[in-house]
């Protein structure tokens, strides 16, 4: 397959996926607006990102900070970049300064890298940036992620101890092979109950990430604000070499 084929399919794919999305929306009583769609981009060149611009789609994420300081440069910058995933402190500076047009960091899982992006972004004069706070709603050691019992305490940190963070609310990412993601939803929507409850926020103010490639729809009729779709949209990963975060 040639790849303005295989960009072709991506753009059919990115379709299929926000028509699902609209119906998941509604069959839970909202409007498709209220539900951000990231697409997934690790592993995928920035031409497949670019075709999917073109087709109107901003918002995409990445995993790994090499490639999204490799590709961010070379794309658009109205582009809304997520960063998914474990995020080593040391690593900061490097993703922050190739990526002006970061978003959102959806993966706070410990103190340290709360203070980390606060500190740099003071220090750079950014706007506040915008944060989930990543919880382990499976409870697997290989998973990063606050535990649900410590949830309100890392919020609280990010609220009251990080001004130039931005509490966005709260990320899960469930089980791999999806068994137990009603449990992991479920989880979630129960931190943020008391994290709002802790710390007086409706919960419009605190949105939910949870629900990928294969779980998209149930996380959204579960109340997910934010899907992060990868592989459905993108096609099958290709790892040509091993990734370091």
């Amino acid at each position: 397959m040639t790849a303005p084929a295989v960009e072709g399919a991506a753009v059919s794919a990115l379709r299929s996926v926000l028509h699902r999305v609209r119906q998941a929306s509604e069959k839970s009583g909202r409007k498709a607006e209220q539900v951000r769609v990231v697409g997934v981009s690790k592993t995928k060149p920035v031409s497949l990102i670019r075709q999917l611009y073109d087709a109107g789609h901003r918002c995409f994420g990445e995993n790994y900070v090499q490639e999204i300081v490799e590709k961010a440069p070379q794309l658009p910058q109205d582009i809304e970049w997520h960063y998914i995933g474990h995020l080593q402190s040391n690593k900061v500076k490097s993703l922050l300064a190739a990526v002006p047009n970061l978003a959102m960091f959806e993966s706070v899982d410990n103190e340290k890298i709360a203070n980390h992006l606060d500190r740099f972004i003071g220090n750079a004069g950014r706007e506040p940036l915008k944060v989930l706070v990543q919880v382990n709603t499976s409870g697997e050691a290989s998973k990063s992620g606050v535990e649900p019992s410590d949830c309100v305490n890392l919020v609280k940190h990010v609220k009251l101890g990080c001004p130039n963070l931005e509490f966005s609310g709260l990320m899960t990412i469930g089980m791999p092979d999806y068994t137990s993601t009603p449990e992991n939803f479920r989880s979630l929507k129960n931190c943020r109950i008391e994290v709002c409850k802790a710390l007086g926020l409706t919960e419009e103010r605190c949105e939910l990430s949870m629900g990928m490639s294969g779980d998209f729809e149930q996380a959204i009729e579960m109340g997910s604000t934010n899907v992060r779709i990868g592989s459905t949209i993108f096609g099958p990963r290709e790892y040509p070499k091993q990734q370091v975060r």
